[in-house]
């Protein structure tokens, strides 16, 4: 009911029906559009992705809040005189609306809103029915005084209720609040209440009047909201934080050179090294892909590529364990074959258990012989006399596979000006799927021939294939090692 404080103030022009009419017609279909957007995020995964968590919470709010407008654009109309000689006029000119909320739709929406007053000369208390329905009592009861009306209020909320109603009696403040109450089946609202004192004559407060809004299903929607805000702020920084531990780690791991690299050093025959990582094209995650070049102390190089599954800290960390046993044994003398053997042994019975592939030689200076072994990996490539071929693979399964595999070992002899090529499968992007797609990134490393005749270095071998896998499109990390043979 409106205040006599504003009675001196000319009354609004109340709303045209055509007015309100356009208003329902646009709401409705504002909720027709978010009912598609709620469908789209209906996704499996809601359970597990904090984004799709969050975007779901943020249309359950943006539904009520729709939801309430239409039940008071509801009432709005149903207290507007019918002007039937407009309608047809209005229908004309209005799209068709979505199909009307079914009456008990309806009817749950305008009981969240109800209206008291409480005449305190008279102690007369009037309770609108939708009142009775928000606080679970029944209208054949009387309606609550103001002092009954904290027994049905939260413990925890009595004392701010108490003084929302003193200032607006005492000091004639408007009341603007939240508190719960605790409703007969012993479930809990939260009710919002907006009212002003009504003055008498004299100025004194003759009565208040209130309306109290059911703000339940509001308040834990943006509730929801909040959780997963804050749910996928973590998310975020925890993927951020593990994304530069993955870079940290993979940056001390891998070799430290840049450019062309000499093994051995001051030797008759040497190889000309140079490597390169290249990051996914389509994800920010770090794999467990390694290149690595090692002078060992007979002389020899030890050359490797491989790659872990998985993404992450968990990968780059296995990456690091297994480089640092293939370093240490290979240091210790083991040959490529049984070298395979242990790193699988590493694998299957490692704390958290991974699956790898990888490729281990041994380039002899003396003889100029690359003795090497595999392990579920895409052979090395040589190129010789502008043309290229994959080496002839020995034995070996995917290290971790399997408990107690065997791994062989092939040799090849190496000649002067010869490029090895030694890469991991993820190099170009997979549009093809199952046995051919490994081999797609040999082929197209092999279509290079020509270029890798014409370049100068290892280092300009290696820039050819950044110009030609260093898209946009590869979905998976990958590493490349190039290796020419000196005069």
């Amino acid at each position: 009911m409106p205040s006599p404080l504003f009675a001196d103030h000319p009354a609004d022009r109340p709303p045209e029906r055509d007015t309100v009419e356009a208003l329902i017609t646009q709401a409705r279909r504002l909720r027709g559009g978010l009912d598609a957007v709620r469908e789209s995020t209906a996704d499996t995964d809601l359970v597990t992705d904090p984004q799709l968590r969050w975007q779901r919470a943020l249309c359950d709010l943006a539904v009520h809040h729709l939801d309430d407008l239409g039940g008071h654009l509801d009432q709005l109309r149903e207290g507007l005189p019918t002007e039937s000689d407009d309608e047809g006029a209005v229908e004309d000119e209005l799209p068709a609306p979505p199909p009307e909320p079914a009456p008990h739709e309806r009817g749950a929406l305008l009981r969240r809103v109800g209206s008291a007053e409480w005449n305190l000369l008279t102690d007369e208390v009037s309770w609108s029915d939708e009142l009775f329905a928000m606080f679970g009592r029944s209208p054949s009861e009387d309606p609550l005084t103001l002092d009954e009306l904290p027994s049905l209020v939260h413990a925890e909320d009595q004392e701010g209720l108490a003084t929302m109603v003193t200032d607006c009696l005492v000091d004639g403040r408007p009341i603007d609040g939240e508190f719960r109450i605790v409703r007969p089946d012993a479930s809990l609202r939260t009710v919002h209440m907006v009212g002003e004192p009504v003055l008498d004559a004299d100025g004194s407060t003759a009565c208040m009047w209130a309306v109290l809004r059911d703000v339940s299903e509001l308040r834990r929607s943006q509730q929801a909201v909040r959780e997963t805000r804050d749910s996928l702020h973590r998310e975020r920084h925890i993927a951020q934080t593990e994304h530069r531990l993955a870079v940290e780690l993979q940056e001390a791991v891998l070799p430290p050179w840049r450019g062309s690299l000499r093994f051995p050093q001051g030797g008759p025959v040497a190889l000309d090294l140079a490597g390169r990582y290249l990051p996914s094209g389509t994800s920010a995650l770090i794999g467990g892909d390694w290149y690595d070049a090692l002078q060992l102390p007979d002389g020899t190089t030890l050359l490797s590529v491989g790659d872990l599954t998985g993404h992450g800290v968990t990968a780059t960390s296995g990456m690091a364990m297994v480089l640092g046993a293939l370093r240490g044994m290979a240091v210790a003398g083991q040959r490529p074959g049984p070298l395979m053997g242990f790193l699988n042994q590493l694998l299957d019975t490692a704390s958290q258990p991974a699956l790898g592939s990888a490729v281990c030689g041994r380039f002899d200076p003396e003889t100029r012989t690359l003795e090497w072994a595999q392990a579920g990996h895409p052979a090395p490539l040589l190129f010789r006399g502008g043309t290229g071929r994959a080496l002839d693979p020995p034995e070996g399964v995917l290290l971790g596979a399997t408990s107690g595999a065997a791994y062989t070992q092939h040799t090849e002899q190496l000649e002067p000006g010869d490029l090895l090529v030694l890469h991991t499968d993820g190099l170009a992007p997979r549009r093809t799927h199952g046995a051919e797609a490994a081999h797609e990134g040999a082929a197209r490393l092999l279509a290079l021939a020509p270029r890798f005749a014409a370049a100068r270095s290892a280092q300009d071998s290696v820039r050819v294939v950044v110009e030609e896998f260093g898209s946009t499109e590869r979905e998976d990390d990958a590493c490349v090692l190039i290796a020419r043979v000196g005069g």
